[in-house]
């Protein structure tokens, strides 16, 4: 089969409900469907932060794939560490100012894991890839922290955090192969796990 054929019948799926995510996925095309994964998010015990990305992606791309046969379904899931603990989404502004102060002078890893499961075929192919970021935070005093949460509200960020606005001034310095993988979806490496799918990436509006 060729390319051409493969990529005409792309019905693409975003498994998350990230406004974020979808932010970016709109940078390779608009015609796309969100789902909700409805995974367990829970870490089970020792488990690694990036064993833990790596396999809720993909739980995360098999959960939603099972609606939707036949469709391209791209699953991604984010961990924070700092050191061995696990950085969840505060939820609350006391808890994002606590990670906040925790983070203060500190590096940060973001293991951020994707999963593209073709169920055009049988038995399904997957493709799965994790990147790695290196987050430098600066000194933060309480005032910084205070003030930042009030203006930005990160309670939905792992982190306490969001790159891709105010929180970029929170930092020292950020080490990734990708920069918008920070953000949730490691664009570079989604192209690269289409491409491996064999979907032509450049065409996608046209085939959509």
């Amino acid at each position: 089969m060729s390319t051409a054929d493969i990529t005409s019948r792309i019905d693409l799926v975003l498994g998350s409900t990230s406004r974020y995510r979808a932010e970016l996925l709109r940078r390779l095309t608009p015609h796309f469907r969100q789902a909700a994964p409805d995974v367990d998010e829970s870490r089970q015990p020792g488990e690694a932060p990036s064993v833990l990305a790596a396999r809720l992606a993909r739980a995360k791309a098999e959960a939603v794939a099972e609606r939707y046969p036949g469709a391209i379904v791209i699953g991604s899931d984010q961990v924070a560490s700092l050191d061995d603990e696990i950085l969840g989404k505060p939820g609350s502004a006391e808890r994002a100012r606590a990670q906040l102060a925790a983070c203060s002078g500190r590096h940060v890893r973001f293991h951020t894991a994707l999963c593209v499961l073709d169920a055009r075929i049988e038995p399904t192919r997957v493709h799965t890839e994790i990147d790695l970021t290196e987050v430098q935070f600066r000194e933060l005093g309480a005032a910084d922290i205070a003030r930042y949460v009030k203006r930005e509200q990160p309670l939905d960020c792992a982190g306490s955090f969001k790159s891709e606005g105010l929180g970029i001034a929170l930092f020292e310095r950020i080490a990734s192969n990708d920069p918008s993988a920070l953000i949730g979806l490691p664009m570079i490496a989604l192209c690269r796990l289409l491409r491996r799918a064999g979907i032509d990436v450049l065409a996608l509006d046209e085939a959509s």
